[in-house]
């Protein structure tokens, strides 16, 4: 079945129309009619090819909300009509260890990225969201509630659940204190959730007039991190940090400003590594630095069902698909606040082709 498609058809070339192909309708598959697809930053990094393991022609797009239109004959937990959701991944093995766990973002043999990835039905490449539609096993479909404009629900398939894994991994409490490091995609959501799970948040930044807007949306502290002042006045107070910049820096600085026990979490990730960490601090006060990947489908389900209950969705902007270009453009400069979306129900598909 062919559709139309924003396609990447080398790391050069600007996105244009074109027609992509969907697999044959398995039995515990979903065909979804695409209304809203996310613009994350990792998709400018897989159409420019930026990580080097970009194929082409490559269709972007893992942060998806869309109307169930067909089910295969062995699905039981969706029907046409229903709104659902897709995230970063749409297949895993399905019997290793993390799956058997439910973790499938950690999969043994790796999880089958939404785009860019192997299909293990067909052996062709995955195609994303930037499309008309999408056909993924029942597995990897989460119900979307329908109190929360769909449009805003996107950036949370990926943004959202991205930065509540470690929030729930690492069993944050009310009345704790949370760091969050960058506001954007990934910092903006990391603010509303911890806050709302009862959490004093501080926001880190290089910018000060970004202060405002972080208490907007519910960091209590805002801390210049490029002042030595504000650095130590914030020292041995917080118990958990959500590093969400995606840019080398020494990670000493917040090291500094966890209690006993505390963890910096790492959810960005520089196109080069971070300078060394200093170890002493470390080991007498017992910190850790870890990484964190997506959150599971579970993660998923319970993150949306959270912000189903407390009004929770992201920031956007909402633009057809034949704006795709600037979005990259103003998301490299930093000119949005803080997810563009777009609405395939406004994309014109005259030029198909083209």
């Amino acid at each position: 079945m062919q559709i139309n498609a924003i396609i990447a058809q080398n790391p050069q070339a600007p996105l244009v129309y074109g027609t992509s192909s969907l697999r044959p309708l398995q039995k515990g598959d979903i065909r979804i009619d695409i209304l809203y697809c996310g613009v994350c930053h990792s998709d400018l990094h897989m159409a420019r090819n930026e990580w080097g393991s970009s194929h082409y022609p490559l269709v972007p797009g893992h942060e998806i909300v869309g109307r169930v239109l067909e089910t295969g004959s062995e699905v039981t937990c969706h029907q046409p009509g229903d709104i659902v959701g897709v995230g970063v991944m749409v297949d895993a093995c399905g019997h290793c260890h993390f799956c058997d766990q439910q973790e499938e973002q950690y999969c043994e043999q790796g999880f089958t990225p939404t785009y860019n990835g192997i299909d293990r039905h067909t052996g062709e490449l995955t195609r994303g969201g930037y499309a008309e539609q999408i056909i993924v096993d029942q597995h990897f479909v989460v119900s979307v509630p329908e109190n929360l404009p769909l449009h805003a629900v996107a950036p949370l398939l990926c943004a959202g659940v991205t930065v509540w894994s470690p929030l729930k991994h690492f069993n944050l409490q009310p009345g704790q204190h949370v760091g969050v490091v960058g506001l954007g995609g990934l910092g903006h959501m990391a603010i509303k959730l911890a806050s709302a799970m009862g959490a004093e948040v501080t926001l880190f930044t290089t910018s000060p007039e970004k202060g405002e807007d972080a208490r907007r949306l519910g960091a209590r502290h805002v801390v210049i991190s490029c002042d030595p002042q504000q650095m130590a006045d914030c020292a041995h107070r917080l118990d958990l940090i959500l590093d969400c910049v995606a840019a080398p820096h020494s990670l000493d600085p917040y090291l500094r400003t966890l209690k006993t026990n505390g963890h910096l979490v790492l959810v960005g990730i520089p196109d080069a590594p971070h300078p060394g960490p200093e170890v002493t601090p470390m080991v007498f006060r017992r910190l850790s630095i870890s990484g964190t990947s997506i959150g599971s489908i579970a993660e998923t389900r319970d993150m949306l069902a959270f912000c189903g209950q407390h009004g929770i969705t992201a920031e956007v902007e909402v633009i057809a698909g034949e704006a795709i270009e600037e979005a990259f453009r103003r998301m490299l400069a930093g000119e949005i606040k803080y997810r563009f979306v777009i609405d395939m129900k406004a994309t014109r598909w005259t030029n198909v082709g083209s």
